[in-house]
């Protein structure tokens, strides 16, 4: 059996990796069709223009469905390991909560291009990456709690490097962001997708673009570090059956056999 094969491994692996498609195979595409210029366009400006808008759009929504997937299978983990210490229920609780708006917000990212409907799209960026932010941090602090008990204290290590990456990455995109559409070098830079390197702004623009990338695969490196430990857990669904046919079940019937169940469980 592969590694990838053991337990529920696979869906970090396969979030990671069609996440990293999402944004390679648009920028490929926004390249070829010189869409965009080839040193670290914004990953929104790679989806902006059709075809690769279309590419972009249902690919980050797979990416977004793979996202609830994984963040559900890490709650229940989490619950299952520690059933009984209500302050890692609750922080884990608020952690799925966080998850599934982060991946609420890339919906929105997928759906809503920067050049077309700008704040929404800004609203989807928020919601990704600065809720997604949070979650990392809850996530970590989970991470600390749980070890060295339920894993090694190297993985909390790991996820705290990441998370320290994460927050820089913000913090460089959040700056360079503000001195770019500061109105120092113009006002119609959103609908922008090409720069020249003598162009005013373009320092500020490419630290921006970069910090952007940086922050992306950064939250991509998190997830990969759920890999090892979705390899110690699987779920299942179990069916139950209110009949023995999908007719309306007469009242007598549903009376005798509600009984039949109620005997047989005392």
């Amino acid at each position: 059996m592969w590694w990838f094969q053991q337990g529920l491994s696979f869906l970090p692996v396969a979030l990671v990796v069609w996440s990293a498609a999402t944004f390679v195979f648009s920028y490929i595409t926004a390249i070829v069709l010189h869409h965009v210029d080839p040193l670290v366009p914004y990953i929104s400006d790679t989806g902006t223009i059709p075809p690769e808008r279309c590419l972009f759009g249902i690919m980050l929504n797979v990416s977004s469905f793979l996202g609830m997937a994984t963040m559900y299978v890490r709650y229940k983990q989490v619950y299952a390991l520690n059933p009984d210490k209500s302050r890692i229920v609750k922080l884990n609780k608020i952690g799925l909560t966080l998850g599934l708006m982060s991946c609420f917000g890339l919906c929105i990212i997928a759906n809503f291009q920067k050049c077309i409907l700008y704040y929404i799209h800004v609203v989807g960026a928020c919601l990704t990456f600065g809720v997604g932010a949070i979650y990392m941090l809850v996530q970590t602090i989970l991470s600390y709690l749980m070890q060295p008990e339920v894993h090694s204290k190297d993985i909390f290590w790991i996820r705290l490097t990441v998370l320290l990456w994460c927050g820089s990455s913000i913090a460089s995109m959040f700056v360079s962001s503000l001195v770019l559409y500061s109105g120092l070098y113009g006002t119609d830079l959103v609908q922008k997708l090409h720069w020249h390197p003598q162009e005013k702004g373009y320092t500020a623009h490419i630290v921006s673009t970069a910090s952007e990338w940086s922050l992306a695969f950064s939250f991509l490196s998190f997830f990969l570090t759920y890999i090892r430990d979705f390899q110690k857990i699987s779920l299942r669904a179990v069916v139950s059956l209110h009949g023995q046919t999908l007719y309306n079940t007469p009242q007598s019937f549903a009376t005798d056999e509600q009984r039949l169940l109620i005997a047989g469980s005392i």
